[in-house]
């Protein structure tokens, strides 16, 4: 009976409200509507898809336009630089080699080279070589300084999930809302997203989102996370190609928010799976050039009496 009485009085209020209009307001918001196109999959069907494009790519050889941005809500400013072009190589497990030539006169602006010890840095413009481990615990001022291949390198590529220390979960997600011109309504694309939980040295954590869109079934954006819970690296991958049955993407847009800087790449040239030597990710320190080797915090590890760093 009490529960009879309290829906009765909740129902009053209801007319009493609407019968005056100076009590409330109403205002249209846009209607949402759902793609229409959407593939279903299950969560095995996404995991072996991931392992399977992954084990399909041992090498990679690559010819690349890069876009450079830096800057954003920290700094205040976004700051664009000039299109460059550029030379990718990766073999797997871990190494990657970048190379980045200045526009028009086509001369090195950088050569790095990355594996799980650690990167090397070349800056022929400076007369500089950077040596440092593979992360950077303190980010730096200046976002390119605290640019690392391995970074790149697993944005480049969507790796496999181990069974042994990583759990995969399957949500369902949406895209970002589109407007369309013609009927003003917003349409959002339904997605997959599969997260992957690491087992890690403090116990289990968040390390990568990868996001499936459902009109295609293929992998549009990952996600990938520090042991903190911090969003590390976002990528997003477009105009796929096939490669001798391989599906790779064209456009790769790689974002680090935490530093604050953007690095996009337009593939042009694309060879998979070619044999590459250990000559091919080894780079010296040019005769001449100041070598500088740096600590987790991007700081100089090894000053020279004289209060500089040393010099081959």
């Amino acid at each position: 009976m009490v529960r009879r009485n309290s829906i009765w009085v909740v129902f009053a209020i209801a007319v009493i409200l609407s019968s005056s209009g100076c009590l409330f307001r109403s205002h249209k918001v846009p209607v949402r509507t759902t793609a229409e196109v959407a593939k279903s999959a299950t969560l095995a069907d996404l995991v072996n898809y991931i392992n399977h494009q992954a084990d399909a790519i041992k090498t990679l050889n690559a010819t690349v336009d890069i876009d450079t941005t830096i800057g954003g809500a920290k700094k205040g400013k976004v700051t664009e630089f000039q299109q460059i072009r550029g030379y990718i190589l990766v073999r797997k497990p871990a190494q990657l080699r970048m190379i980045g030539l200045f526009p028009v006169v086509r001369n090195r602006a950088f050569d790095m080279v990355s594996d799980v010890n650690g990167f090397k840095l070349s800056i022929p413009s400076k007369s500089r070589f950077i040596v440092g481990p593979p992360q950077v615990t303190t980010p730096s001022k200046n976002p390119l300084e605290n640019l690392r291949p391995n970074a790149i390198y697993d944005a480049l590529l969507v790796h496999q999930i181990d069974p042994n220390n990583q759990i995969a979960v399957l949500e369902n997600g949406e895209e970002a809302v589109v407007t369309d011109v013609k009927s003003k309504q917003q349409i959002s694309y339904p997605t997959y997203i599969v997260d992957i939980i690491q087992r890690g040295r403090e116990g289990w954590y968040l390390e990568r989102k990868i996001i499936f869109s459902r009109t295609d079934l293929r992998v549009h954006r990952q996600l990938i996370y520090d042991s903190m819970g911090n969003l590390a690296t976002e990528a997003r991958y477009e105009n796929f190609q096939d490669y001798n049955g391989v599906e790779f993407p064209t456009s790769i847009t790689i974002t680090r928010p935490q530093e604050e800087y953007t690095i996009g790449l337009t593939v042009l040239k694309l060879t998979l799976n070619a044999n590459m030597t250990d000559d091919q990710f080894n780079l010296a320190q040019p005769p001449g050039s100041t070598l500088v080797r740096l600590d987790q915090n991007g700081n100089p590890t090894q000053p020279t009496p004289g209060g500089g760093v040393e010099k081959r």
